[in-house]
């Protein structure tokens, strides 16, 4: 079945959402006044808490670290924190920085990961988005071949920026991941002290962070597996973060 699309300008993908930003997509993000959100996930080495079909992808988009005597690797994203109105969408529901906007704007309404097919039943575009426009997917193929250089650009971005953001985290003293597919850690950095590291860190070779983590889990279970695993699980309260779980209550 084909999918055709054409933007109404409804504005709803505008609100209430975390737009994930590319390292230099972040750094504009503060210099605009704008807050980024830091939501983090990881997976063992040994597969614990990633299909295995999903790995190849999973892994070139993290950075390897350590919990405990475990392996692990961990992504992070970077993220516009929208709480209502995106802070650039004015009173028609247009964009202010359209011309400049983030790359996941420019793709939607496309997915980034390769794993997860676009679903029009889940996006918040009215009924008539779907119904008139350009043809977007023929067959399972996107058609439209800007959309699909963009939507590389957005997965090297990923690979490319992983190990600065690590180092980001480190020196924000964001240590803590949720296990994918569990949850997310999810961090509202102060601003000026995430535009300044980004600049601190911006052309430099980074260092041998030997980086290491521990995870906050939803349940007992999960974190006897961790444990079982030997990686690392919190034990305190969250301090800096709040946890997102994505189990079902």
């Amino acid at each position: 079945m084909n999918t055709t699309f054409s933007c109404v300008g409804c504005g709803k993908c505008c609100k209430d959402h975390y737009v994930p930003l590319t390292l230099s997509e972040a750094r504009m993000w503060a210099a605009d006044g704008g807050q980024v959100i830091v939501l983090v996930e990881a997976f063992l080495d040994n597969g614990l808490g990633l299909p295995v079909q999903q790995r190849e992808h999973a892994e070139r988009r993290s950075a390897p670290v350590r919990s405990g005597v475990s392996k692990a690797f961990v992504a992070i994203t970077f993220a516009a924190y929208n709480v209502g109105p995106c802070r650039n969408l004015d009173d028609d529901n247009l964009c202010r920085i359209y011309e400049r906007r983030p790359l996941v704007c420019r793709i939607y309404p496309m997915e980034i990961n390769p794993h997860i097919p676009l679903n029009t039943a889940v996006k918040e575009c009215p009924p008539e988005s779907w119904e008139t426009g350009p043809e977007l997917i023929v067959g399972n193929n996107l058609v439209d071949q800007e959309l699909v250089q963009l939507i590389q650009r957005s997965r090297q971005a990923d690979r490319d920026d992983i190990q600065t953001k690590d180092a980001i985290c480190a020196l924000l003293g964001i240590r803590t991941t949720a296990l994918k597919g569990d949850g997310f850690t999810a961090y509202l950095p102060d601003m000026a002290e995430f535009a300044r590291i980004i600049d601190e860190l911006t052309g430099q070779t980074l260092p041998e962070w030997n980086s290491e983590w521990q995870f906050h889990v939803s349940g007992e279970d999960i974190a006897g597996q961790l444990l079982a695993a030997g990686a690392q699980v919190a034990t305190d309260g969250p301090a800096n973060y709040a946890f997102i779980s994505l189990r079902a209550a």
